[in-house]
C-alpha cells in the first residue's frame, strides 16, 4: 500500500510542479511558517487519521549537517540550511526525491552548547532565495544555481552582537524591503533593498538587541507595520521608514523571546516562556502611526520555541510542555493536554501537526472542544532536541531533524 501511495505522489509531483523561479502555487510553503508566516496551510484532502507507524515515507536525506532551521518549498525545489565541511550552508533539493541540486556556503559555521549550525529558514521569492546564517551572513542567491547576487554581514554592518544561542531569524520580504534584526545601536531592526542589499532604513529610536523571533508585516488602518519581538519588548515600527511606533515590555523576558507574533482583526498576540506569559494588544492607526493598547495579559500560554496557530478564533500552541487552546479575543483557556510533549505546531485541513522536541510527531484535531489525537509516530534521536518546525506542502509533511530531512505522504485517498 505504501509503495503505491508513494508512486502516485511522485506522478502528481511531476504533473503539478514548477521550477523554483516560476509562479507560486497554492501548495508552496516559501518561507518561515508558510505563505503568510502564520503556520497555516490552506491545503485540503489530507489524511484524517494516520496509520500505525505514521504516514508513508516518500524520501529521506541525512547529510544536511547540524541546524535547527525548517524548510521552504517552492515549485519543484526544497530549500534548507545546514552545515557542510565546517561551513554554514544553504541546500537546494529536488522536491520529488530529495536529491541535491546545489549547495552554497555562507562562511564558518558556529558552535553552541545547545547545538551548532544555522537556525533560520530560507525565504524564497521569484527566482531568488534569501538566507540568514547563524554567523550574521545575509545572502541573496539565485534559486536556479545558488550563486550569490549580493551578500553582507548584518552583525558587522550594523554593530549587532550575536545572541547567546545564535541568530535564529528568517528574513522577511515586504514589498521591495528585506527586513532583519541585527540588534545594533539605532539598528535593532533594519530594512534593505531586496534587489541590491543596500540600506533603506534603520530603526534609529530602537536599540534593543535581537531576540530569536522573525518579524511580521501587517496593515493597520492603512499604516504598513513591522511587528518585531526583540530581547526586551514586543515592538511595532513603521514599514516605510523604521519609526518606532509602540513598545510593550510585559510579554518579553530577558532570556529568549522566540515566537512569531500572530496578527488578526487589528490585534496582535505575543507569547514567551521562562515564566512570562501571553498578551493581546489592540492596534489603532492615528495620524500615520500605530498605537498599541493591552487587551489582556495572562499566563495561560507561555510558548517557548514551537510557535502558535490561530484557527477560527482559537489559538493552539505549547505552554511550556503542555499543548493548550485559548480563545484569541479573551485569553480564556479552553483545554490543555500533554499531547506529544513540548514542541512545535502548524495547521492544515482541520488538524494540528505536532513535532515534539523529544522526537514524536503527532496529528490532532484543531477544535476548542478538547484534545483529539489522530495518530503519532517516533523519529530518530539525533542527539539534540527536535526544534525545527514541521511543514505541510503539496500533500506532504516535511520533518527536519538535524542532518535528516524526511518527506511523508499525507494526501488522502492514495493508499
Amino acid at each position: 500500500m505504501k509503495q503505491k501511495q508513494i508512486f502516485i505522489f511522485l506522478i502528481v509531483m511531476v504533473l503539478t510542479s514548477t521550477v523554483a523561479g516560476g509562479p507560486a502555487v497554492p501548495s508552496d510553503w516559501p518561507q518561515w511558517r508558510g505563505v503568510d508566516r502564520t503556520g497555516i496551510s490552506k491545503e485540503t484532502g489530507l489524511l484524517k487519521q494516520w496509520p500505525d507507524g505514521g504516514p508513508a515515507v516518500v524520501w529521506s536525506v541525512s547529510d544536511l549537517g547540524e541546524g535547527y532551521g525548517s524548510v521552504a518549498v517552492k515549485g519543484n525545489r526544497v530549500f534548507v540550511q545546514g552545515v557542510r565541511e565546517g561551513q554554514s550552508a544553504v541546500f537546494c533539493l529536488n522536491r520529488a526525491d530529495g536529491k541535491p541540486v546545489w549547495a552554497t556556503a555562507l562562511g564558518r559555521s558556529l558552535d553552541q552548547d545547545r547545538g551548532g549550525g544555522p537556525r533560520g529558514t530560507p525565504t524564497v521569492e521569484g527566482d531568488r532565495v534569501y538566507v540568514l546564517a547563524e554567523n550574521g551572513e545575509l545572502a541573496c542567491l539565485k534559486a536556479a544555481d545558488g550563486s550569490a547576487l549580493w551578500r553582507r554581514n548584518i552583525l558587522n554592518d550594523f554593530g549587532g552582537r550575536n545572541p547567546r544561542w545564535l541568530i535564529s531569524e528568517s528574513p522577511l520580504i515586504d514589498g521591495n524591503r528585506l527586513v532583519v534584526t541585527p540588534g545594533g545601536s539605532g539598528a535593532a531592526i533594519v530594512a534593505l533593498d531586496k534587489m541590491t542589499g543596500k540600506n533603506i532604513w534603520s530603526s534609529r529610536e530602537l536599540s534593543d538587541r535581537a531576540g530569536y523571533s522573525s518579524c511580521q508585516a501587517v496593515d493597520v488602518g492603512g499604516v504598513r507595520t513591522i511587528l518585531g519581538f526583540t530581547d526586551r519588548a514586543a515592538v511595532g515600527v513603521r514599514a516605510s521608514d523604521g519609526k518606532l511606533m509602540w513598545r510593550y515590555e510585559q510579554v518579553a523576558n530577558r532570556t529568549a523571546n522566540i515566537t512569531t507574533p500572530i496578527f488578526h482583526n487589528n490585534k496582535v498576540f505575543y507569547t514567551s516562556a521562562y515564566g512570562t506569559g501571553c498578551a493581546l494588544l489592540d492596534l489603532k492607526a492615528q495620524d500615520g502611526e500605530v498605537k498599541a493598547e493591552e487587551v489582556y495579559f495572562n499566563r495561560e500560554m507561555m510558548n517557548h520555541h514551537g510557535g502558535v496557530v490561530l484557527v477560527d478564533g482559537y489559538l493552539y500552541g505549547f505552554s511550556n510542555a503542555i499543548l493548550v487552546c485559548i480563545e484569541f479575543a479573551t485569553g480564556k483557556l479552553m483545554w490543555k493536554d500533554r499531547s506529544v510533549g513540548k514542541g512545535a505546531v502548524v495547521y492544515a485541513d482541520g488538524h494540528l501537526y505536532l513535532l515534539s522536541e523529544n522526537q514524536v510527531v503527532g496529528l490532532a484535531e484543531a477544535t476548542p472542544a478538547g484534545y483529539k489525537e489522530k495518530g503519532r509516530f517516533n523519529i530518530a534521536d539525533k542527539g539534540w532536541p527536535s526544534w525545527a518546525h514541521p511543514v505541510v506542502s503539496g500533500g506532504c509533511l516535511f520533518i527536519r531533524n538535524q542532518g535528516m530531512l524526511t518527506c511523508y505522504s499525507i494526501k488522502a485517498g492514495n493508499a
